[in-house]
């Protein structure tokens, strides 16, 4: 079970310095935490070291404490976690709740893409293993933006990879993993995620694991309809004048406007921010920038 203290968590991948997106999730997160008497956590997501850029993780941190969203606790490395992935990951096959597949991309691509059973033609030498997914297999759960979110998993993701073939662990088993050891009990993170989330119960179900809240806030686009961390928009924040940027993304939060005192300083901001923050007021579409230099952010809805 959860500790009786609320807890959210920041966990960014270090691919490049943070990005308004990543900055709107981040704040998001904090204020739910912090509003609810909880902590906050930072988890550095590097799991895939093919794609991590040098010194990427100590920017975001830099960045992170220049907007004065400050964590509780060690900061978790993934990289540093294999061993206790390897556990479930073992528990799960011992227990005939996953598989060795030896199907490629290709060969599923064939079938529609979607894993229900194994179709190689020939076995690998380096097998992906999936989560056995169960027929008639509906996850339900409450959004706290979007509201009910309903998915047949069997049909629409089918038995999906725990640890890829190339031996790196995949995302739902490493997040399932970490939120569960760190006590994470708000998970509040990019609606990019959304359709993710019913894979992650799943798993805790099967792991005898508590399920978080969750709330998916809406992303940041460019005019072309692409996420920031696709985009070309996506310049580094500027942390020299941390509270237009910080005053932008509030109002992309649907917040109302805060009171002239609140802009006299980052630490002021955040104090009359996490008083006033409502969940429920965050719109669920996404949200159209323009690619402004650094933290200035032109939107509709600032």
């Amino acid at each position: 079970m959860f500790n009786s203290t609320p807890c959210g968590r920041f966990a960014p991948s270090p691919t490049g310095p943070l990005h308004a997106g990543s900055l709107l999730a981040a704040l998001g997160s904090w204020l739910q935490a912090r509003q609810r008497g909880g902590q906050w956590r930072v988890r550095v997501e590097d799991v895939d070291l093919t794609r991590e850029v040098a010194g990427a993780a100590q920017d975001q941190l830099r960045t992170l404490a220049a907007f004065g969203l400050q964590h509780d606790g060690e900061i978790a490395y993934q990289s540093r976690r294999s061993g206790l992935y390897q556990a479930v990951l073992d528990q799960l096959l011992g227990r005939g709740l996953a598989f060795e597949c030896h199907c490629s991309r290709s060969e599923l691509a064939a079938v529609g893409g979607i894993h229900r059973h194994c179709v190689a033609t020939q076995p690998r030498p380096d097998p992906a293993i999936r989560l056995r997914v169960p027929a008639d297999c509906e996850i339900a759960f409450i959004d706290g933006v979007h509201g009910v979110i309903h998915q047949r998993v069997d049909l629409e993701v089918g038995d999906f990879v725990l640890r890829r073939s190339d031996g790196l662990w995949a995302y739902q088993l490493a997040v399932v993993v970490d939120d569960a050891a760190q006590g994470i009990t708000d998970v509040v993170r990019g609606s990019d995620l959304l359709e993710s989330t019913p894979r992650q119960i799943l798993l805790q179900r099967a792991l005898g694991l508590p399920t978080p809240n969750y709330a998916h806030l809406p992303l940041l686009l460019d005019t072309d309809g692409h996420k920031l961390s696709k985009s070309s928009a996506a310049l580094p924040v500027d942390t020299r004048n941390p509270l237009v940027t910080l005053t932008r993304l509030w109002a992309c939060l649907g917040q109302v406007a805060l009171p002239p005192s609140a802009t006299t300083s980052v630490a002021e901001f955040l104090h009359t921010a996490t008083a006033c923050f409502d969940l429920n007021a965050v719109p669920r579409q996404s949200i159209t920038v323009s690619a402004a230099m650094h933290n200035t952010i032109s939107t509709p809805c600032a």
